[in-house]
């Protein structure tokens, strides 16, 4: 039988967030882990279709783990800054 075997990797602003955050969606034929500032993916398969599933699966929930984790970090650094919203800067 074929052993299919790949790599994913990805550079984030931070990639320890979202590794852990992506992680949680693994199949066991998958290893997501930090490395510096990428996020880097192994899977191993013996059929193409389950990897061809799987990394659709998976990059889409990479785009949504990024953006989370981004978010997150962008509201964190802008905590204690006056937030205004609404008119005249009403709050």
């Amino acid at each position: 039988m074929m052993q299919i075997e790949g790599e994913i990797s990805t550079t984030h602003r931070n990639p320890s967030c979202v590794a852990g955050a992506i992680r949680v969606d693994n199949l066991s034929a998958m290893q997501t882990g930090a490395k510096g500032d990428k996020v880097v993916t192994a899977i191993t398969s013996t059929k193409l279709r389950s990897v061809i599933a799987s990394v659709d699966d998976y990059l889409m929930n990479l785009a949504i783990a990024d953006e989370a984790c981004r978010y997150g970090k962008d509201s964190v650094a802008r905590k204690g800054q006056r937030q205004t919203t609404g008119y005249n800067g009403q709050r």
